[in-house]
């Protein structure tokens, strides 16, 4: 081999890599996705004799916090479970909730019973 093949070699190279002619690795690709995003959507439908048992529907985004963020979808920030928040107003309104049903249950077993007393 001659000094002038290695130099041909990169040169060659670097013209592949700037003309976007050499394959590009997945770093790239993952990066290109990830700034764009990507959208997988499908659905899968069980019928038996025209009769519908089960559908499924898939849905699958792949982008970046920034790019999910400019589209409009940031869920992860107001689910408790994910962000690390323990929201005490739910848990309060919950144990009000379950107080205030005992009290109407309680309150319609004893109209039941007087009811009851009157036959």
């Amino acid at each position: 081999m001659s000094p002038e093949q290695p130099g041909l070699m990169s040169q060659q190279g670097s013209l592949g890599a700037a003309g976007n002619h050499a394959p590009s690795n997945l770093g790239d690709i993952l990066e290109r996705v990830l700034d764009k995003g990507l959208v997988i959507a499908g659905d899968i439908r069980v019928n038996l004799l025209d009769i519908e048992l089960l559908t499924i529907k898939l849905r699958l985004i792949i982008a970046s916090l920034e790019t999910a963020k400019e589209v409009g979808i940031d869920w992860w920030e107001h689910d408790p479970w994910l962000s690390g928040r323990d929201d005490r107003g739910l848990v309060e309104e919950n144990k009000e909730l379950r107080a205030r049903i005992a009290e109407l249950e309680k309150a319609g077993e004893e109209r039941m019973l007087e009811g009851g007393d009157r036959d």
